[in-house]
């Protein structure tokens, strides 16, 4: 798989730079840009900005100049798993998907790895500027990402390796948000000084692994559902999914939830009014549940697709919801204003 197909490519068939049976820039296989918005998947992009902000929120503290570099740096590594992911199955989608912009020839392989691999190194250069704490996670994510894609993604270790993808990409919001100088929003507590038991980069990552562990959950559930999309025929695993948003849905609409931060001597965050997790917490589930019924009740290639459509823009009332379960209602409602422009873009671009 790592290597190019020579021949097809030599023959112009569908996927190689010189294709020009395909809309796009003839002879050339850059593409236009509505063609990389395709690769990109740029609807799904609106489910990145909620993880640092949720990271933020976990560790008690408000978003700053530090999560907006993580948050880039988030939308970097993301978009370069996307380039990756196409140019990995490149020779798959020519069989199952031949309309995408590789196997189309509307994008040529090479510039679709050029793509990951800039803005991969893209995304760890932004994360450098957040911290070392904030680099080491983008590290990790980076390399799940890359692993993914090229090894696990067609294994039985794939979900767990997105799910941790996700849950590492909230630990880089709050790794980057609690770095030095950080100011909590209830009173001065300064990251040099800390605390008697410890203000470090431990303690702001031990904060926010329950958030990254309820989003890790989702991540699983949906990734085990999009195994399935090209294909359909499965019922059961639909019933799973939808099985574990109903929990997940719960867990965050119990909120706030301040008892991690309290628990690690960490400065009470902000009080969110009580109905705002439970809200934010229906509307997880309404956005995830009835494409996963649908799948369920009819495992065709179309509704699994809708179904792992509706588990992806499910991610932002998620990442609202465990905003304001942290306490952050401002952060949680600026998060679920991005839910609308993600459903008007999917409408245009396609999530999966």
């Amino acid at each position: 798989m790592l290597g190019a197909s020579e021949a097809s490519e030599a023959s112009g068939a569908p996927g190689a730079p010189g294709a020009t049976g395909a809309p796009g820039v003839p002879g050339t296989g850059l593409g236009r840009p509505a063609d990389w918005a395709e690769l990109l998947r740029i609807s799904a992009l609106f489910t990145v900005p909620g993880d640092a902000l949720a990271g933020a929120a976990a560790v008690g503290l408000h978003p700053n100049r530090r999560t907006l570099t993580a948050l880039c740096a988030s939308l970097c590594l993301y978009e370069a798993g996307m380039a990756l992911n196409d140019w990995a199955d490149r020779e798959e989608d020519a069989v199952e998907r031949p309309h995408r912009p590789l196997p189309s020839g509307r994008i040529a392989p090479a510039a679709a790895l050029t793509a990951a691999g800039a803005l991969t190194v893209a995304g760890l250069g932004l994360a450098a500027r957040a911290g070392r704490p904030a680099l080491t996670a983008a590290t990790a994510l980076a390399g799940t990402v890359w692993a993914y894609d090229l090894h696990l993604k067609h294994t039985p270790a794939g979900p767990a390796a997105m799910a941790t993808a996700r849950g590492l990409d909230l630990l880089l919001g709050a790794t980057a948000t609690w770095g030095p100088g950080s100011r909590n929003r209830s009173r001065n507590w300064n990251w040099n000084r800390g605390s008697a038991r410890g203000a470090g980069p431990v303690t702001g990552v031990r904060a926010a692994l329950p958030a990254s562990a309820l989003l890790a959950a989702h991540t699983l559930a949906v990734t085990a559902v999009s195994r399935r999309e090209a294909q359909g025929g499965s019922s059961a695993i639909p019933l799973g999914a939808l099985a574990a948003t109903v929990v997940l849905g719960a867990v965050v609409g119990r909120g706030p939830e301040r008892g991690p931060a309290a628990a690690l001597g960490l400065p009470a965050a902000l009080t969110a009014h009580r109905s705002a997790p439970q809200l934010l917490g229906a509307a997880y589930i309404a956005t995830a549940a009835r494409p996963l019924l649908h799948a369920a009740l009819n495992p065709s290639p179309q509704l699994t697709q809708r179904a792992v459509g509706g588990g992806i823009r499910a991610m932002i009332p998620l990442q609202a919801a465990l905003a304001a379960r942290a306490g952050s209602l401002g952060t949680a409602l600026a998060t679920a204003a991005l839910a609308p422009l993600a459903r008007r873009l999917a409408r245009k671009v396609s999530a999966t």
